[in-house]
């Protein structure tokens, strides 16, 4: 488990930065964690601008690629929480978690998507949008957690394939 800054760590635990070794977490502000959430935002928001390029949509039809993005990030998110924590660095977490998923996914524009159709009347479709976007990115948000975990377990051993007798 990852200390909160200010707490104590131990020192045997993970793949730890020189600071978390040394008994020291590392700092949220840490030029490391800084330049991964830079590089991670810059690459999210790249792959954002493709999936719209692919996916455009008008102002009052549901925003397919809004929701993509948005229900891919989360099953991603989910993964990444439950694979990473242990054993990846909080400055790659950040990078991969705040940077490159936080930068894919948008909150700003599945609400100006949800105000566009409600302005255009298109209210089923907005309520639509909400719907959609909450129950699947729930579901894939919890999807991805269930998978990031299932990746940390140590495979059990298994009965060898069973022979058929002759």
């Amino acid at each position: 488990m990852r200390a909160r800054y200010g707490e104590r760590v131990e020192a045997s635990r993970g793949a730890a930065t020189r600071g978390e070794r040394a008994g020291r977490p590392e700092h949220p502000l840490a030029l490391a964690t800084l330049a991964a959430v830079a590089v991670g935002g810059a690459i999210g928001t790249l792959l954002r601008a493709g999936v719209d390029a692919a996916l455009p949509h008008a102002p009052t039809g549901l925003a397919a690629g809004t929701l993509l993005a948005n229900v891919l990030g989360a099953a991603l998110l989910g993964a990444l929480v439950g694979w990473a924590s242990p054993r990846v660095p909080g400055w790659a977490r950040a990078g991969l978690g705040s940077g490159l998923l936080g930068s894919f996914t948008t909150y700003s524009a599945f609400a100006v998507s949800v105000d566009q159709l409600a302005e255009g009347r298109s209210l089923a479709a907005a309520a639509a949008t909400i719907a959609l976007t909450l129950a699947l990115g729930l579901g894939a948000a919890a999807a991805g957690l269930l998978i990031g975990r299932r990746l940390t377990e140590e495979p059990t051993a298994r009965a060898p394939w069973p022979e058929e007798d002759e």
